[in-house]
């Protein structure tokens, strides 16, 4: 959930109950070191990753394509 650009990091608190400074520390964990740089490059500051910046329109926790059901 951390990966994908539209989760909130909200939205893995509440299902995981990891803050987002959690998270940073076990993506910083368990990616290597360029990949994790990278990350955090594309997720500071992104609208789609913070609740408080995202549009009051949107009100679900992931891309509707993200989990296709075959």
């Amino acid at each position: 959930m951390a990966w994908e650009d539209r989760t909130p990091f909200d939205a893995i608190e509440s299902q995981f109950g990891l803050s987002e400074s959690a998270v940073i520390e076990l993506m910083r964990s368990q990616l290597k070191r360029s990949s994790f740089n990278l990350w955090r490059k594309r997720v500071t500051g992104r609208v789609t990753k913070h609740v408080a910046l995202r549009s009051k329109l949107v009100n679900r926790a992931h891309c509707p394509t993200q989990y296709k059901h075959k």
